[in-house]
């Protein structure tokens, strides 16, 4: 399997921890790129931004005859009560029963939007353990809900596939009630591709946030691309604060729009929580492929190293048995002492130390040769068998996660 490393080399790493550092320095260099962009992006808005900001300021404390500091000292007061919860504008309260239960469902579902927290020191004591049970829960809700939809959409693409066998002529027609062998063996094996999950769950959650959009747009006076941006803060719980729905004092039909709102925050963080998921998926496989071609370089060089060293290989036996050191060539007999070939061996050694050896020439030739060497039944889905979490939930559920495939 691609990853365990060069066995003929000093060094030796698992196929786990490969796929673990190879995935951090991916993480790492993504991490760098990202920087990189949105230096470029930002950066300068940044600075107009805060050269507008200290224009500004400058001719408020001229015009009103005021210095810097005492100008300074009111705005941090300010900041202040914009950390409790005071705005300009009239906002709803933030510590009502309405108010805290928007806060607590931030919370657990780890969205965290910063527009409200708690002030208070028994506050945020409550915080800590309130979130440490809550968190938990929530996770557990989306691992459940994400187990139930994958099982939705495999048993609806179950069904078409079913249907398209039927039209083909490949299932009984009859076969609707009770399943015929002939449609056992047809569907025996047959799971959905991550593909076309990924597919389904990517357009669930599109049509999630254009509605959620449509609503926000004339409820909170955003434009539809700021609705949409606030669709996937929110939903995937990146939650910056810079918009936040449901926080002014009035709304019309506030308790029909606070509803629906509630709604569309739930559905949308299960649809990209699973959408999540399903790509990790397919960065796992990608890293697979990765770990695969550089496991194919490392065997091609190893071979490369028995067959150089071929030639110059010493004779156990024929140390014991002659003062002299003799090395073996292809022109040389075998002999009795030296031990029968195993076929296809390239070194002739005593036989203790034959199936290893035979099996990693084995091994080297079927690289070199472009054959992927194959594994045991248990080592088959080694890409993702076990697992915690969602990747225990999705296991041999979807066709690219099998080892049957």
């Amino acid at each position: 399997m691609a990853g365990r490393g060069c066995s003929c080399g000093p060094g030796h790493l698992n196929e786990e921890n490969a796929r673990f550092l190879l995935l951090a320095a991916l993480i790492l260099l993504y991490l760098l790129g990202g920087a990189a962009v949105f230096s470029a992006l930002e950066l300068a808005h940044e600075r107009q931004a805060k050269q507008r900001w200290e224009e500004r300021l400058a001719n408020f404390s001229r015009g009103h005859n005021l210095s810097r500091e005492e100008l300074r000292g009111f705005l941090r007061h300010y900041e202040e009560a914009t950390r409790a919860g005071v705005r300009v504008d009239s906002v709803r309260p933030r510590w009502d029963f309405t108010g805290a239960f928007y806060f607590v469902g931030t919370v657990v579902s780890t969205i965290g939007f910063g527009m409200t927290s708690p002030a208070t020191v028994g506050g945020k004591i409550f915080l800590i353990f309130y979130g440490l049970v809550g968190c938990a829960s929530t996770i557990l809700f989306f691992n459940l809900f994400l187990e139930r939809l994958i099982t939705v959409i495999a048993y609806i693409m179950r069904s078409c596939h079913q249907h398209q066998l039927r039209r083909r002529g490949a299932l009984p027609q009859d076969s609707l009630k009770a399943p015929q062998k002939g449609e056992a063996d047809s569907l025996a094996g047959w799971k959905p591709s991550v593909y076309y999950v990924m597919l389904i769950l990517c357009s669930a959650s599109v049509l999630i946030s254009c509605s959620a959009s449509a609503l926000y747009t004339p409820m909170e006076g955003w434009s539809y691309f700021d609705s949409l941006y606030f669709c996937f803060v929110a939903f995937s719980t990146i939650g910056f604060g810079d918009l936040v729905s449901s926080q002014n004092a009035q709304y019309d039909n506030q308790g029909l729009y606070r509803f629906a709102n509630f709604i569309f925050i739930l559905m949308g963080v299960c649809c990209i929580y699973s959408l999540f998921n399903v790509i990790s998926i397919l960065i796992k496989q990608t890293v697979n492929w990765i770990l695969r071609k550089i496991d194919r370089r490392c065997f091609q060089q190893c071979q490369r190293r028995v067959l150089r060293s071929r030639r110059n290989v010493v004779m156990p036996g024929n140390v014991g048995a002659k003062g002299d050191i003799s090395i073996e060539t292809d022109g040389v007999a075998e002999s009795d002492t030296d031990g029968r070939r195993l076929s296809g061996e390239m070194i002739s050694m005593k036989d203790s130390n034959k199936v290893s050896l035979a099996i990693l020439q084995k091994q080297l030739s079927e690289m070199a040769n472009g054959v992927p060497h194959q594994p045991g039944p248990q080592a088959q889905g080694d890409e993702f068998s076990g697992g915690v979490g969602a990747f225990a939930i999705m296991n041999n559920r979807l066709a690219e996660t099998s080892g049957d495939r």
